[in-house]
């Protein structure tokens, strides 16, 4: 399946940080500016961010997007209504198709991975939604290498659909698959479906060293504030404005750079971008046409090298999701 480069996601924002129309001319913008694929999740404004999404693309042709959702985080009291058991996938995945008002998903994701429940019992549930036309392919959010790869293997033991996708955090700052998982996606064919390629924002340089978060951002909203506040620490705020000088420098925006880099990992099959406003979907699109300069590079990992978490312990950011 071919996708975009740029995705639009809206956790965080659709159902919640933003109102409705502005959600829908983010959509519309999207659209406007090449963007074919739309990721979402059942769990996020617990599913009215599948309905909003739904509704803004209420009459766009269905062949000419890609819909991803996820399943897996909490979404009711009970305790079946979470995990990766048949029963929450099956149940899941019909709801998110009545809020997305279509009749199948692009790609189905397991959003974390589940201990309590067997492997082959989840990827047999998704092979058989593969099998009933409501998914086309399938993939998994911040798995480590090890887990994937033993999906992979029950996937060719049992004749299952094998997954086609990863979606992990990546970014400038957080580079942590590139030591395991990055290589073990490429001998096997999986693509990254990276989520804040922007570090939540950061990247953009609006976040400033000793400095409140500008009124109106993520750090400053309800739902934001807890899955950004482990960077606004000085000891990355700091390289990440000499960072944004160096791409002003070159004479680009902090935030295409940014996305531009994330890009030219071979391995990267789209980024997710969010918005607010559509002039941050126009403004993000322009990272597509950026070529880095080997020289660019450099200098941009010397002064952000301070900063940069690589450990392959870490799976998952602070933030409990994506």
């Amino acid at each position: 399946m071919v996708v975009s480069a740029l995705s639009y996601g809206n956790w965080i924002t659709h159902g919640g940080q933003v109102e409705e129309d502005a959600a829908r001319a983010c959509v519309k913008a999207a659209l406007d500016a090449g963007i074919t694929t739309f990721d979402t999740a059942d769990v996020y404004a617990i599913g009215a961010a599948e309905d909003v999404l739904g509704r803004a693309l209420e009459g766009i042709r269905r062949d000419s997007i890609e819909i991803f959702t996820k399943v897996y985080w909490p979404t009711g009291p009970n305790p079946n209504n979470r995990g990766l058991s048949r029963k929450h996938i099956m149940e899941s995945l019909h709801a998110s198709l009545g809020r997305l008002r279509t009749d199948h998903v692009d790609l189905l994701q397991a959003h974390r991975f589940d201990y309590e429940t067997p492997l082959e019992e989840t990827l047999r549930a998704f092979d058989d939604l593969v099998r009933q036309g409501k998914v086309h392919y399938v993939g998994v959010s911040e798995w480590t290498a090890e887990q994937i790869a033993e999906a992979l293997r029950i996937a060719d033991d049992m004749g299952f659909d094998r997954l086609v996708s990863n979606q992990p955090q990546y970014s400038l700052l957080w580079r942590v698959i590139e030591a395991e998982v990055v290589p073990l996606c490429e001998k096997e064919g999986l693509g990254q479906i990276v989520w804040s390629p922007l570090a939540q924002g950061v990247l953009t340089g609006k976040y400033l060293p000793g400095a409140p978060p500008p009124e109106g951002s993520r750090a400053t909203s309800k739902d934001g504030a807890e899955y950004i506040g482990w960077l606004l620490r000085d000891e990355v705020l700091e390289p990440v404005q000499q960072f944004a000088s160096l791409a002003r420098e070159a004479g680009y925006t902090p935030a295409a750079v940014a996305l531009a880099w994330v890009l030219q990992n071979q391995n990267v099959s789209t980024a997710i971008i969010g918005a607010t406003r559509p002039e941050q979907v126009v403004e993000n699109v322009k990272a597509v046409d950026i070529e880095l300069e080997p020289d660019l590079l450099r200098a941009i990992d010397e002064v952000l090298e301070p900063a940069i978490l690589r450990d392959p312990a870490f799976t998952t950011s602070p933030a409990t999701r994506p």
